[in-house]
């Protein structure tokens, strides 16, 4: 149930992003991604070429603490054993490690991944870094909060707007205070009446709730649905299923504003000076004019700064334009200005918004666009140079501004022409057309010119139009002829040798040989040499000298206009940069995130819905400025230092006490509200434990026990794993285990008491052994299995070697989960020490593994089939045949090692035998029922079920029985060819389906993996067994006529 919700979050944000609303073409994806949000949405938008993943994840072990293996047994241990055969033991094959069938259907969801990318390894790797809600195997630790750590919000349905815009605002400690400390008087609230007015309350009040929670939860994330319901009344809209940030801001302020005006005692309704939220958030600025000669002034009140993106690179270019609109002209006489006019901030807010405004409606398509355009923000920004107090100054620095900015032109344009110097259509930097010539003059005349030479000459004087500012970039003022290369010339030096590369550098000194290669003069006296070369060399190095001294003024110029506003009067009024709002997607539909500076922590922090992950400028910058995919910021949240985190500076207090001060801090009634949400999170833990307790146990991952796709071969890693899974697996049979041995130690206290630990030990060892003996002499029943109840009954039954059996059980008195009083914790000592004295003389490590993974392997099988005939007496055929095919396959491995290895095989096959025979009747009905739902969902029960699970069946020494059943099955389907009362489309999908079902020797056979179940103990496993074969006890094998 877990998995599933934090998977449909994942899909929800998806849809967000991409605009896609088919879910298993998103969920396809996201496979393909491994997990990987960001991945998943790269492959959608983008499609770059996917990367196999190359680190494998090592299968999950369990925590034991190994000692060094060791030697030395009790001396009278072996006079209480039964004599054993060994014999057949060292024939057995090794146990192969199975892959996970996961990985194929992986792989059939994007067959454009590498088929190596998916090992069996991979599967049990963490996928999803951004959030660790996510996950397979959800555990307890996955939604609860670590330590102080923030919070994150459950996306509930497009509502990651209200997520990014809440939490920006919850970081901001002032803001908190004022939400957690709300209250109106009594008499207030009773003298609400209006509409407006009770529902600003009621939304305040779920908000208090809403940051409580996000202050003292035990959650790792909240759920804010109570706050989001009172939204979506006014938000709703059936064209719109997603909010606009700056939309949502704006409406909350305004909320917020009506709500806080209720707490102000003001003699005139219409006076705010007083409202907090006015306070925090509004500021004031001063429009002053010029239209058709006449001036005028306006103060006005700003919330959100709006800002245009297009046309600026960074945001003091923005605030600029927003700033200064055409021209003010100083003689109110003239009219040679229409319009003009200039903003000055005149009050700055505590917390400066800026909206950027990134959608612009194209007419042309008569629908809304994004601009993903770059555009850089400082993590500091100055506001001196905007306000109205340095009204004078800036005034200047702008004229001062104008006239470089009209020079810097100036120079520019008589660069350009040096630059591009020509008549025609094609133009050329001076400085290299005089060197062309030079070399021409210089050049002798060809005598003999190879066909390979003589193709470079066009290549060599073909020259394209360069670039001013590249021009910009030399140091010497002459562009680099590879710059200046045509395409065909840039193909040809790209495929060309080293040598031949070099030799289209126009650079003198030049060999003879490439003499030869080029156009040269017909007769040239040396006089006429001499004369041409150094008029030509002196205006070359005069034309370079103004090029130089032009650059270098372009150059003192730019670093002027970039110094203008560094003067120290201009930076009194800094802004800290506190939250980045990142949207991801198109105009008509994406994913909001946000980037908030944690002040206490010193590092920026992403919060993505329920996932709250550390992150770094570098990543915010990636992700907000824009221009390289389409994700960018839409707003950026500043702050002044009247509003930097309370505790950040004070005693150097650490976040975690400063949330206890505020949790502390809160009315009862919120501090009640957030015990309660903490203790519900208690009962939902207790509960889940309850429902996995249910279920029946999964061993611990190991290189055999890890099941796989039925037609796959051993792994690659099993000889990296081996010495670890001797471990996992011993010590897991003895965490099993546990409660038998820690009886046999309570019955040994007079031994302990009287003799010591060591006798103590020896004592419990004998009577252990000895009941574990008799219990597997014992003769089975249906109803019970004795071998599920210890693993060294299993052992015995099967004649495992002496010293796999001893070993084994000195292990489980070594166990360190036995620690429950001092007599445990000394055996427990004592039999760790003896083990340490067992050296692989003494024992067959490799054996001694074998033997481990058969029962591990035995376990697993007959909780499969315990699972798979409990879903069958409840009728859900899918889901038992998936579990007693993975049975049958399982067992037919250890049934090669002996009769007594597995289960009955005869009472897998008969129930997987009825099992499919279920499943065909019901997808055949509902086949032919014509209605396209249920056509489709019969048809997905055959291609995913029946026709892989007969394929099986055939690949084996299949009985009479399967055979029997499996052509009562074609029968079933073939009889529908031609009927008259299924239409001509319905007949082609079943002549699309028949040769699957009737040959498919040439198919992959792939089942679905069945779900993972947790482990329990052998009572409870025992118990469920002896309840579910009571209940089938005397079934007779099926008949088919």
């Amino acid at each position: 149930m877990r998995f599933r919700e934090d998977c449909q979050v994942l899909l929800n944000q998806m849809k967000e992003i991409t605009g896609i609303q088919d879910s298993a073409f998103l969920l396809a994806a996201l496979k393909a991604a491994d997990g990987d949000l960001m991945e998943a949405v790269t492959f959608l938008t983008e499609d770059p070429a996917p990367e196999p993943v190359q680190s494998p994840a090592a299968a999950e072990l369990s925590a034991w603490e190994g000692s060094t293996v060791g030697k030395q047994l009790p001396q009278d241990v072996g006079t209480a054993a039964a004599p054993h055969n060994q014999d057949n033991l060292r024939t057995a094959n090794t146990v192969r490690p199975l892959e996970s069938p996961k990985a194929p259907a992986a792989e059939s969801d994007a067959a454009e991944r590498p088929q190596d990318a998916h090992s069996a390894e991979n599967k049990n790797r963490s996928k999803r870094k951004r959030c660790e809600a996510w996950g397979e195997n959800s555990k307890q630790n996955d939604w609860r909060r670590a330590g102080d750590w923030p919070v994150g919000m459950k996306n509930i349905g497009n509502t990651c707007w209200f997520s990014a815009v809440i939490q920006s605002l919850f970081q901001l400690p002032e803001f908190r205070r004022l939400v957690l400390g709300y209250s109106l008087p009594q008499n207030v609230l009773e003298s609400c009446r209006s509409h407006t007015g009770k529902r600003n309350i009621a939304f305040m009040q779920e908000l208090q709730c809403l940051f409580a929670l996000m202050l003292g939860t035990w959650r790792k994330f909240v759920d804010p649905s109570a706050a989001l319901e009172l939204l979506r009344d006014v938000f709703r809209s059936s064209e719109q299923p997603q909010q606009d940030v700056s939309e949502f801001t704006h409406k909350l302020l305004d909320w917020l504003e009506d709500a806080f005006q209720l707490t102000v005692n003001v003699t005139s309704l219409g006076d705010k000076s007083e409202n907090p939220m006015v306070q925090l958030f509004y500021g004031t600025f001063l429009t002053e004019g010029v239209h058709k000669g006449n001036t005028f002034s306006k103060i006005e009140t700003f919330g959100q700064y709006p800002l245009q993106v297009n046309g600026y690179r960074n945001l003091n270019e923005c605030l600029e334009g927003a700033m200064v609109e055409g021209e003010m002209d100083e003689t109110p006489a003239s009219q040679s200005v229409k319009y003009g006019q200039e903003r000055w901030f005149t009050k700055l807010p505590p917390v400066l918004t800026f909206e950027l405004s990134r959608f612009e409606f194209n007419q042309s398509l008569g629908q809304p666009e994004k601009i993903h355009t770059k555009l850089e923000f400082p993590q500091t920004i100055y506001m001196d140079r905007y306000l109205y107090c340095n009204k004078d100054l800036i005034q200047m620095k702008r004229e001062e501004m104008k006239r470089l900015k009209e020079k810097m032109v100036t120079l520019q344009q008589k660069l350009e022409r040096y630059m591009e110097y020509g008549s025609g259509p094609a133009r050329f930097p001076l400085p290299d057309m005089l060197q062309y010539v030079l070399e021409f003059i210089a050049t002798k005349p060809a005598v003999a010119v190879s066909s390979a030479q003589s193709s470079q000459a066009p290549l060599l004087r073909s020259q394209a139009k360069p670039n001013v500012l590249d021009v910009l970039s030399q140091p010497n003022g002459i562009q680099e002829r590879t710059d200046t290369r045509t395409e065909d010339e840039a193909f040809f030096v790209a495929n060309s040798s080293p040598q031949q590369s070099s030799s289209m550098e126009l650079q003198p000194p030049v060999s003879p040989a490439e003499l030869s290669e080029r156009p040269a003069p017909h007769v040239v006296s040396k006089e006429e040499l001499n004369l041409v070369q150094t008029c030509l060399q002196r205006w070359r190095n005069e034309i370079e000298q103004d090029v130089q001294d032009l650059k270098e003024s372009i150059a003192r110029i730019n670093l002027s206009i970039e110094q203008m506003y560094c003067d120290p009067l201009l930076q009194q009024v800094p802004y800290r940069l506190h939250a980045v709002l990142v949207h991801e997607g198109q105009a008509n539909a994406g994913h909001y995130w946000a980037f908030i500076y944690d002040q206490p922590r010193k590092r920026w922090l992403k919060y993505n819905d329920i996932s709250v992950t550390e992150s770094s400028w570098e990543e915010l910058e990636r992700e907000s400025f824009g221009g390289l995919r389409n994700a960018s910021a839409y707003c950026l949240m500043y702050i002044s230092d009247q509003v930097s985190p309370v505790g950040a500076d004070e005693d150097e207090s650490p976040e975690a006490r400063q949330f206890q001060k505020e949790v502390e801090a809160l009315s009862p009634e919120l501090r009640h509200y957030i015990q309660e949400d903490n203790w519900r999170l208690e009962q939902e833990a207790e509960e889940w434990d309850e429902e996995q307790s249910c279920k029946i146990p999964q061993m611990e991952p190991s290189p055999t026990s890890e099941l796989q796709d039925l037609s796959s071969e051993s792994g690659p890693e099993q000889s990296s794993v081996c010495e670890q899974s001797v471990h996992s697996l011993s010590s897991e049979h003895a965490r099993i285990a546990k409660e038998q041995t820690a009886k046999a130690i309570a019955n040994t206290a007079d031994a302990y008491e009287k003799n010591g630990v060591e006798a103590a030990l020896c004592e419990a060892f004998h009577e252990e052994y000895s009941r574990l003996y008799l219990l597997s002499k014992e003769t089975p029943t249906p109803q019970n299995d004795a071998r599920l109840q210890h693993v060294l009954i299993y052992f015995l039954q099967n004649n495992a070697p002496q010293q796999v059996v001893e070993r084994t059980l000195l292990e489980q008195f070594a166990d360190k989960n036995l620690s429950y009083d001092e007599r445990s914790i000394s055996i427990m000592k004592v039999a760790r020490a003896k083990l340490s004295e067992i050296g692989p003389d003494d024992v067959d490590m490799e054996e001694y593994k074998r033997w481990h993974e058969d029962y591990s392997l035995f376990r697993k099988v007959s909780i499969y089939l315990l699972t798979g005939l409990e879903l069958y007496q409840n009728r859900k055929y899918q889901e038992s045949l998936t579990y007693l095919v993975y049975a049958y396959q399982s067992n037919t491995k250890l049934l090669l090692k002996g009769a007594n290895r597995g289960v009955s095989e005869s009472l897998i096959a008969l129930y997987r035998r009825k099992c499919l025979l279920k499943l065909n009747e019901v997808a055949a009905s509902l086949f032919v029922s014509c209605e396209e739902a249920h056509v489709s969902e019969g048809v997905s029960i055959l291609n995913e079920l029946i026709i892989p699970c007969m394929h099986l069946m055939s690949n084996l020494a299949v009985s009479q029985e399967d055979l029997d059943a499996i052509e009562v099955m074609r029968n079933r389907w073939c009889s529908y060819l031609g009927r008259e009362d299924m239409d001509a489309k319905l007949q082609m999908k079943l002549g699309e389906l028949l040769p699957r079902l009737l040959d498919g020797s040439t198919e992959v056979i792939m089942l679905k993996e069945p779900p993972k179940i947790r482990p329990n103990s052998p009572y409870d496993l025992c118990s469920r067994f002896a309840a579910v074969m009571e209940s089938i006890h005397g079934a007779s094998a099926v008949t088919v006529n």
